[in-house]
């Protein structure tokens, strides 16, 4: 009897190294995306109904990859449903207000490729970070571990500030400010 559980441990214990060992591409810290390889029921979106423009010059050129005249577009939509311009959506250039904000922003030069480094350094955090074999095994969030050390201690970051002599209004009142109006 003692020799079947011993076997059984040793069986147990091989399964579930084997399961930890499985490791996907990318470590997901948050598990919300489905594992199987089933449809995705929700990208499946009904398009607008075809229409014959007046004229065949109001048609655009079409665009490999660009947008389609009858694809969903909800958030115009619902601009337009609500009195605004969706026009404004689509508007990438900086207005003429944030000009300043945006050159003094990059006066000491701006890294085109800073989203990919970005990306490509958190992926590599996540992947030191993906969790120990019992929350892999149990599908448990490891997200705010992995990114703990990067937390900002919000209260000794006030008080910093408040040292320096900036005044925080929207901030709530020192400990010591509290006991004093007592």
């Amino acid at each position: 009897m003692a020799s079947n559980t011993g076997k059984l441990g040793m069986m147990l214990a091989v399964l579930l190294a084997l399961a930890a060992c499985s490791s996907d591409k990318e470590p997901r810290l948050m598990h919300l995306r489905s594992n199987t390889n089933g449809p995705d029921e929700f990208s499946i979106v009904p398009a607008k109904p075809l229409q014959m423009p007046d004229t065949l010059t109001e048609l655009p050129e079409p665009t490999p990859g660009g947008a389609n005249l009858t694809d969903q577009t909800p958030e115009a939509d619902a601009v337009a449903a609500l009195g605004g311009k969706p026009v404004y959506l689509w508007n990438t250039k900086i207005g003429a207000g944030d000009g300043g904000l945006v050159s003094y922003a990059g006066r000491y030069g701006i890294t085109p490729t800073i989203r990919a480094e970005l990306a490509a350094a958190d992926l590599e955090h996540r992947r030191a970070n993906d969790g120990r074999i019992l929350e892999k095994l149990f599908r448990t969030s490891v997200y705010f571990k992995a990114y703990r050390d990067m937390e900002l201690d919000q209260e000794a970051e006030l008080e910093r500030w408040r040292k320096l002599g900036v005044r925080t209004p929207a901030a709530p009142p020192s400990a010591a400010a509290q006991d004093f109006a007592q």
